[in-house]
């Protein structure tokens, strides 16, 4: 049978899995936006639906000041007697901590707090109920120490485990007992087109550790493939007895090779040899994959790809930067409307500003929205943006110059800012729409009904991680508003966000 990868497309990175009776869950890293940590549920492992978020109170995740791709990385889920936990680290925010919760859909624990420096945090929980916590240090290499789980307090002094096969940056631990033997598994190489994931085994949790003779067990370094970057990945068994993997890898674009969906979530089988793991018989990781598939379980609820406002609550497809300030943020006021009220803050800024967004997750796609705005002074501005981080984005919003509503496109790159095109508009509600594929995104309007009228253009390759933006993350599409400096004195009013997708 054949399945599609990645199997949980966009800026999904740093996978961690569980299986628990006949459902499978899985968590992601969410850096500096907000909520943290998407979580997500599955029968098959290649259909995924979203059933929550694990940090969604500023009390769990302190994001003020964040800066693009701090915050939140690679988190560990795990399920031990009944009780779900997630461990983690807010490399801007208080370090390592787990939560914990039964409803891994509802409401997760307050943090509960581990020292040590370093991030990539992993729990381990033996037969014997010791719980182990492990992270990565650099440049020393992964830790080790038995802790309290009730309080997280160290019960013995932390050590050096098993530090990789000699490539840099041995991290995100995960460790495993299986056939009694355990198994440490690493991310080696850096992120980036370095990546491979090794493996250890060892008859004592402390080591020594053997290290796989086929090391490293996955990598797709050197070779010209769709999929780019393999790594970070976590092993799962399912009930039926099979093994399979899942691991981030991005899938670049043009020459010299960029990606700006971010890093994502693949799936890869796996079967043991001789007491190791083989993922995919030792072959290249394909965009259509065939294998031994569990029963198909297609959820009857997806992503919705259109949103009206309707409800008072908002998504979980929906983003924040850092911690939002929820009253900017209404759908209240005007039922049907979301109204966004911008404050001094730009998408410029460290700090939160008045945005709200989704992510890309196809290279091919229209996002559109309507927007009813007048603005009365010419700090005020609303629209629609497409947000690597706060130094590379482009935005189509209204505002206004002296006596006039104008329309304006704007392209930040680095230390570069310019509005490259700029027209005045007529009273009335404004369709704004952004179209992407490979190369361009193409941003236009519309007023009233009249049909799309193309402003301007930007190249996809500056907003990507390879241009400098978003290093860890991927682009969203969002509605945003803003005082250029100011707190806005009239609201912006977004009828819709839909977003279209070709591929």
């Amino acid at each position: 049978m054949q399945y599609h990868n990645p199997v949980i497309p966009g800026y999904y990175p740093d996978p961690s899995i569980c299986c628990v009776g006949d459902d499978f869950y899985l968590v992601t890293s969410s850096f500096e936006y907000f909520p943290g940590v998407p979580i997500f549920q599955s029968r098959d492992l290649v259909n995924w639906r979203q059933i929550g978020h694990c940090l969604t109170r500023a009390s769990q995740l302190p994001l003020e000041g964040c800066h693009p791709s701090g915050g939140i990385w690679a988190p560990t889920l795990r399920y031990h007697n009944g009780t779900f936990y997630m461990a983690t680290t807010n490399t801007t925010g208080g370090g390592h901590f787990y939560i914990y919760t039964n409803d891994p859909a509802g409401e997760w624990s307050e943090p509960v707090w581990v020292a040590g420096a370093g991030w990539d945090a992993s729990l381990f929980f033996d037969d014997d109920g010791t719980v182990y916590f492990q992270w990565y240090e650099y440049p020393a290499g992964i830790f080790q120490a038995e802790i309290e789980i009730q309080t997280g307090k160290f019960l013995s002094e932390p050590y050096i485990t098993w530090n990789g096969t000699g490539a840099r940056s041995p991290e995100g631990p995960h460790l495993y007992k299986i056939n009694g033997r355990y198994y440490l598994i690493v991310a080696e190489g850096g992120t980036e087109d370095g990546h491979m994931i090794s493996i250890a085994r060892s008859n004592s949790i402390s080591g020594p550790w053997e290290s796989c003779p086929h090391n490293p067990i996955l990598t797709h370094r050197s070779l010209d493939l769709p999929i780019q970057t393999t790594g970070h990945g976590d092993l799962v068994q399912a009930p039926d007895g099979s093994w399979w993997i899942v691991f981030l890898g991005t899938r670049p674009v043009g020459y010299p090779r960029y990606h700006v969906l971010g890093r994502e979530t693949f799936l890869a089988p796996v079967t043991w040899s001789d007491g190791w793991p083989v993922v995919n018989q030792q072959q290249p990781i394909q965009l259509e994959m065939e294998a031994s598939l569990l029963p198909p379980h297609p959820w009857d609820e997806t992503e919705p790809l259109r949103d009206d406002f309707d409800d008072p609550s908002l998504g979980l497809h929906w983003n924040w930067v850092q911690n939002p300030e929820m009253l900017n943020y209404l759908t209240t006021d005007r039922p049907g409307r979301l109204r966004l009220t911008g404050r001094a803050a730009t998408l410029n800024d460290s700090t939160s500003p008045t945005f709200i967004g989704r992510r890309q997750r196809h290279l091919k796609c229209r996002a559109t929205t309507r927007l009813d705005f007048n603005p009365t002074s010419e700090n005020e501005e609303a629209g629609l943006v497409i947000l690597g981080d706060n130094r590379h984005h482009y935005e189509i919003g209204i505002s206004r110059l002296s006596e006039e509503r104008i329309i304006i496109v704007r392209r930040r790159i680095g230390t570069l800012q310019a509005v490259v095109a700029q027209q005045p508009i007529p009273d009335g509600l404004v369709r704004l729409s952004v179209t992407a594929d490979e190369f361009w995104y193409t941003l236009s309007y519309a007023i009233g009904d009249q049909p799309l009228t193309e402003l301007a253009q930007g190249e996809v390759r500056y907003l990507c991680t390879e241009a400098g933006a978003a290093m860890f993350t991927g682009v969203y599409f969002g509605m945003y508003a803003t005082g250029n400096g100011q707190d806005c004195q009239v609201p912006a009013d977004f009828e819709f966000f839909e977003i279209e997708y070709e591929d």
